[in-house]
């Protein structure tokens, strides 16, 4: 036995060499879960732990511990990801039902679980684990013959689990096994017949040795013995039993020993499986297959005609594990930042930009080529690929589809959209909640300091905002960083002197230049501009201000743009609420409440995973504005989808509006914040809106088509290429991206409208113009777009930035507006000079700059279509998003809170009470 143990016990020390050579950090480590004190078999545990190298923990509950208190510790270190291994010592009686469901079978190395018992018997040794005191069996059976093969073992009495298990490993080995009990009639001819008898209930008789074989082993192994241990390792070979010439002399401490260093070559194995877990995993996606209807139902009808998969499965299927995830019901699951630790090694797969030419108020279906695009290449093509979408605002979804345009991102349409349609479009996992609930704290903390300051001298502001608690006076961690950031070295409250004191408590934010409005994720236009404290209590503190639509708030620009949270609560910080009557601005830090809207947001900041109708997985992340901010959706779900598909893989995200303001934004500023580069440019284009910028007549929301879109016209569809459409082919390649045009068709072009495109297209310098049918058909209408855009990836790649982040705030404005707009020059308004002084003088210089223009023309005015040139863009005002981290130039008034037209899209939207079934809602 002893050579036995030491034979397991090298073999254990080289697993755990080899699992350190691949992770020096790593140590396997044993729980072991005991009731009362510690026994000789549980020394023997502890001791063979230490000899080979694991780290044990031991959780000693009390003798008569209750069920409810073992299934706590069971699922609080099966949730342990330092934890490989659960040693149950504990009664039988105590292993109930409850107790082993709670157990994570990836954790049971004694194999006590049904599902470890299920994997051993259908014979899949790579899932569970071989319980260790079979395994010690098995090595004694091996030890003792030569070949095994042919021979009978006979196993008698017991039964359960290790009976089972115990007989179908045998005979996977070759060898004929008998089970039978000591009422059987045959037991004298069994035990005769038998080159070796395995005893389950030990003492319960003797058997006469004339009835074994010459040569039998016979030893004894009692699951019920008086350690109480289901698979105790009080084993003993009978010599009684034997014939001299093979008996063999065994204490009950040798085999349990060997049953121990089992148990923790079985921990070494869990260890094993646990970091090859932590590695990237091949994809196994599933599709689901598309059956397309024509006519084309309406996209609600299309989305409730396909079942989306668990997203547990989906999950599962691209390589997540389930410890990643946090699901939000059936279909859809957040996404932890933990992936990005797991997968900082594993190269990114490739980047693609969806963009669209300057669009008609119709849009062109940037949403659905997207989806279309990673359709055809996951279900079609069998590439690994991932669609990255902004969430819509819900405001808009009361109002009219058309409005979605400029407030966030859209579900697709037709066979190209993300499932459920409902859950995509209304609250998703609350994401917009939280910016809401944090950024009306942060306007609730402005007007309330504002208040307390005008009404307190500073000593009662003092002691109010640092109170005495339980006779001890300290400053919160957030005041600390205050005071240094005011260059008063004090932590120490009672040392400050009235100066400090004053400088401290008093923000002295001036009402008329407070710039943070509350948001609501309602279309209210009564609630652009509104006067607060009008109530008694508060003093007469008055003042104008106003709401914001959600996806507008600064916030939200923030969730978008951070890599983690650490740098998520840096630019909430970082935020400028307002300036002070000295002229200084104040900051979401100096209010205090920096550190509460992390806590809000903790949850936002990670991406919600959804999928198409043909099952291909999709981020949905934050849906910020694309003209007073960025217009893409997240940094940080872009990051994890280029991990998760792999280096050959593709990550499909999507900028707000046209080229000329989503892309450049894209480029110019998540790009910047990311690090991350574009592989290549779709551009999106439609017959119709090329036609519009070609000299067609101008089309709105509602209204019938005019003749010029439904008829066959080249000439317009010339025009319209040979200005807008080469405009944004050449704005990309100012970046160093190839393009690659994808025509979405409709059913009111031709076939010669379309080839004419797509000609033009690859004239003025895409690599490659495809026309794309994804509407109608799904992946399989986008699979030419799909091979385009993968032998568009393997060109060299120059990327670039339009402009260096230290050139003045006024010459980076410029740039933008001749190089990509067109225009001559621009016209900075007095208030606009006078706020780039005052970003200058503050520091501000070096952000990147984020044009708020109208998406409707590359030029100022909404009805110059085509590529106008030589214009004079005017800059009405300048703003900051210190936080997000960029300038915003005004052009031309922007409204932030859209309004309800006369009659809203609600009138149709109801709930059957019986069915739950959502109607009306697209």
């Amino acid at each position: 036995v002893d050579q036995l143990v030491r034979e397991v016990i090298e073999v254990t020390k080289e697993m755990i060499t080899v699992l350190q050579r691949r992770n020096p950090a790593i140590r396997p480590s044993l729980a072991i879960i005991q009731a009362g004190e510690d026994d000789g078999l549980l020394e023997i545990n502890k001791k063979m732990a230490r000899r080979i190298g694991l780290n044990v923990t031991q959780i000693c509950l009390a003798k008569e511990c209750s069920e409810i208190e073992i299934v706590t510790e069971v699922l609080k270190l099966s949730e342990d990801p330092g934890v490989h291994g659960l040693y149950l010592h504990l009664p039988q009686a105590s292993l109930t039902s409850r107790v082993l469901t709670a157990l994570k079978p990836e954790k049971d190395v004694d194999g006590l679980s049904d599902l470890n018992t299920g994997c051993l018997i259908r014979g899949d040794l790579s899932a569970g684990f071989v319980p260790p005191v079979t395994s010690a069996v098995l090595e004694w059976l091996s030890k003792h013959h030569v070949t095994l093969e042919g021979k009978t073992v006979l196993i008698l009495g017991g039964h359960g689990t290790f009976e089972v298990t115990l007989r179908c490993l045998i005979e996977r080995q070759g060898i004929e096994v008998v089970v039978s009990d000591w009422t059987s009639k045959n037991l004298k001819s069994q035990v005769m017949r038998a080159d070796a008898v395995v005893v389950l209930e030990a003492g319960k008789k003797n058997l006469p040795p004339t009835w074994f074989k010459p040569g039998a082993l016979v030893f004894s192994c009692d699951p019920t013995s008086k350690t109480g241990t289901l698979f105790n390792t009080t084993c003993n070979t009978s010599d009684q039993f034997l014939d001299e010439s093979v008996a063999e002399s065994s204490s009950n401490s040798g085999l349990g020993y060997l049953t121990a260093a089992y148990r923790m070559k079985n921990v070494a194995q869990s260890c094993g499986r646990w970091l090859q877990e932590q590695e990237y995993q091949p994809w196994s996606l599933s599709s689901i297959s598309l059956q397309p209807l024509t006519p084309v139902p309406s996209d609600i009808e299309i989305s409730r005609a396909h079942t989306p998969k668990p997203v547990s499965q989906l999950a599962k299927e691209i390589g997540l594990l389930p410890e990643e995830l946090e699901v939000y019901g059936r279909s859809k699951a957040k996404v932890r930042l933990s992936l990005l630790d797991r997968l900082h090694n594993q190269p990114d797969g490739k980047y693609v930009l969806v963009a669209g030419i300057t669009p008609t108020p119709l849009g062109e279906g940037k949403s659905t080529v997207t989806i279309g695009l990673v359709q055809a290449l996951s279900a079609h093509l069998k590439l690994n690929s991932f669609a990255c979408l902004r969430q819509p605002s819900q405001g808009p979804t009361f109002w009219g589809e058309s409005n979605l345009l400029c407030l966030g991102g859209a579900a697709g349409g037709g066979y190209a959209q993300v499932i459920p349609m409902e859950e995509f479009n209304l609250h998703l996992t609350g994401d917009i909640h939280a910016i809401t609930a944090a950024n009306n704290l942060v306007a609730a903390a402005i007007d309330a300091r504002i208040l307390h300051e005008s009404t307190q001298s500073d000593k009662a502001l003092y002691n109010r905002l640092v109170p005495s608690v339980n006779g001890v006076r300290r400053f919160s961690p957030i005041q600390i960083s205050r005071l240094c950031r005011l260059g008063i070295d004090k932590t120490d409250p009672a040392s400050l002197t009235p100066q400090e004191i004053n400088t401290f408590v008093r923000l002295d934010l001036d009402p008329s230049k407070i710039t943070w409005h509350r948001v609501l994720d309602t279309n209210d236009r009564f609630l652009r501009k509104i006067t607060v404290g009008q109530a008694s209590t508060e003093k007469g503190q008055t003042r104008e201000t106003g709401f914001d639509i959600a996806v507008a708030s600064e916030i939200m620009a923030i969730l978008a743009l951070a890599d983690g949270l650490e740098d998520m609560k840096g630019r909430l910080a970082r935020m400028v609420v307002g300036t002070s009557r000295s002229g200084q601005p104040v900051t979401a830090e100096d209010l205090g409440v920096s550190g509460a809207l992390a806590v809000l947001m903790k949850d936002a900041i990670k991406p919600t995973l959804m999928q198409t109708l043909e099952g291909t997985p999709v981020f949905v992340h934050a849906g910020p504005f694309a003209n007073i901010a960025h217009g893409n959706s997240s940094v940080l779900a872009d990051k994890l989808a280029l991990k998760l598909v792999g280096e050959d893989g593709f990550v499909v995200t999507e900028a707000g509006f046209g080229a000329d303001i989503g892309m450049e934004k894209f480029f110019n500023i998540k790009c910047r914040a990311s690090g991350l580069q574009p592989d290549v440019v779709v551009l999106v284009a439609t017959v119709r809106a090329l036609k519009m910028h070609g000299g067609g007549p101008n089309v709105s929301a509602g209204a019938p088509l005019p003749r010029e879109y439904i008829d066959e016209n080249l000439s317009l569809a010339a025009g319209g290429c040979h200005s807008n459409l080469r405009k944004q082919i050449q704005i990309a390649h100012l970046f160093g991206v190839p393009v690659v045009v994808a025509v979405n068709v409709f059913k009111t072009d031709t076939q010669a409208e379309v080839d004419l495109v797509c000609q033009i297209a690859k004239e003025c310098g895409a690599f490659d113009a495809v026309p794309c049918h994804h509407w109608a058909q799904g992946g399989r209408g986008c699979v030419d777009l799909a091979r385009a855009v993968t032998q568009a990836t393997r060109r060299p790649n120059n990327f670039q930035f339009l402009y260096d982040l230290q050139l003045p705030l006024v010459d980076k404005i410029r740039t933008i507006a001749q190089k990509v707009y067109g225009a001559a020059d621009i016209e900075l308004s007095p208030d606009a000079k006078a706020k780039l002084d005052y970003y200058n003088q503050q520091g501000y210089a070096s952000l990147p700059i984020c044009m708020a223009k109208t998406h409707l023309s590359l030029s100022h005015m909404p009805e110059k279509k085509g590529a106008p040139t030589g214009f004079i863009l005017p800059i009405r005002d300048v703003r900051a998003s210190i936080g997000a981290g960029f300038i915003y130039p005004l052009v031309g008034t922007m409204s932030t809170m859209p309004g309800l037209p006369t009659r809203p899209c609600f009138y149709d939207i109801d709930l059957d009470p019986a069915t739950e079934e959502i109607s009306g809602l697209f």
